[in-house]
């Protein structure tokens, strides 16, 4: 039964780090804030909405950039193509 919950204890750290601030790299290159130099960012997203789209009440249909935020300065980075996370 220990071996159950220390099991548990360990997975729930596991998903917390996943979800919270985190390093990352975009086209195999570190992102460091140009900023402040920190290195650890919250991850998000945001819409790209265009007029056209917008007009015709169809921002759903626009693209999408993931962000990153310092979490040292809050300076937020915008990255139209894939981030990796890495630790």
């Amino acid at each position: 039964m220990s071996d159950f919950v220390e099991g548990l204890k360990r997975g729930a750290k596991a998903f917390k780090r996943a979800l919270g601030p985190s390093r990352y790299e975009a086209a195999n290159i570190k992102v460091i804030c140009p900023h402040c130099q920190n290195d650890i960012f919250d991850e998000g997203s945001a819409q790209l909405n265009t007029a056209g789209a917008s007009l015709l009440n169809l921002d759903w249909l626009n693209k999408s950039a993931k962000i990153l935020v310092c979490t040292k300065c809050g300076l937020i980075q915008w990255f139209g193509k894939s981030l990796e996370k890495i630790n």
